[in-house]
C-alpha cells in the first residue's frame, strides 16, 4: 500500500518555518528608560478641559498601583502625583509661573504591559479640573507645563502646551 503525503502535510512545516523568522526578524521597540513626552491636545468644555500627551518610556514602569502609598508615594509625599503640570501666564511679554489653590498634580495609574518587552508608547488623557481660565482672568495668554514621572523617579523632558489664548469675555481658549 502506497502512502501519499497530502498538500497541507508539505506546506504546514514550510508556513511554520515562514512564521518563526518572520517573528524573529520583527524589531522590537526600544526607547531610552526615562520617559519622553509630547503635548497633543488641549479641548475645553465648559468648566474642564482635557489636556493630551503623547509617551514612550522604554521599562514600561509608567504609573502607580492604588497600594502605592508608602513612603515619597504616600499622600502628601514628594512622589504621590506623577503627572505634574505647571500654569504660566503671559504678562507683558512675560512668562511668569502662576500658584495655583489647587495644583493641577495628576496620579495616573499603573499602565505596565505584560510580556518580555516592557516599552511603552502611547497617549494619556487627564481632565483638568478645576479648570483654572476663567473669564475675566489675569492674563489672556498662558501655557501649561507638563512632566511625567515614572515608578524608578525617572523624569521626562518637560512638555509646553504652547501658548493658550483666552478669551476674556467666554474665558475659552485657542491653542496656538
Amino acid at each position: 500500500m502506497l502512502f501519499r503525503r497530502s498538500s497541507t502535510a508539505k506546506v504546514g512545516p514550510l508556513v511554520l518555518g515562514l512564521a518563526l523568522v518572520w517573528s524573529a526578524c520583527l524589531k522590537k521597540e526600544e526607547f531610552p528608560p526615562e520617559p519622553a513626552i509630547t503635548f497633543k491636545s488641549l479641548e475645553q468644555f465648559g468648566d474642564s478641559a482635557s489636556l493630551t500627551i503623547t509617551f514612550t518610556d522604554g521599562d514600561g514602569d509608567i504609573g502607580l498601583d492604588e497600594g502605592d502609598t508608602g513612603g515619597s508615594f504616600g499622600p502628601g509625599g514628594a512622589n504621590y502625583h506623577n503627572l505634574l503640570l505647571g500654569f504660566d501666564a503671559l504678562t507683558n511679554g512675560v512668562w511668569a509661573e502662576v500658584e495655583l489653590e489647587l495644583p493641577l498634580n495628576y496620579r495616573i495609574p499603573r499602565i505596565t504591559p505584560s510580556g518580555q518587552n516592557k516599552a511603552l508608547s502611547g497617549e494619556i488623557a487627564v481632565a483638568l479640573k478645576p479648570w483654572p481660565i476663567i473669564p475675566g482672568s489675569e492674563g489672556d495668554t498662558v501655557r501649561f507645563d507638563i512632566r511625567l514621572v515614572d515608578r524608578a523617579l525617572n523624569s521626562s523632558n518637560e512638555a509646553s502646551t504652547g501658548s493658550v489664548v483666552v478669551e476674556a469675555s467666554t474665558g475659552s481658549v485657542v491653542v496656538e
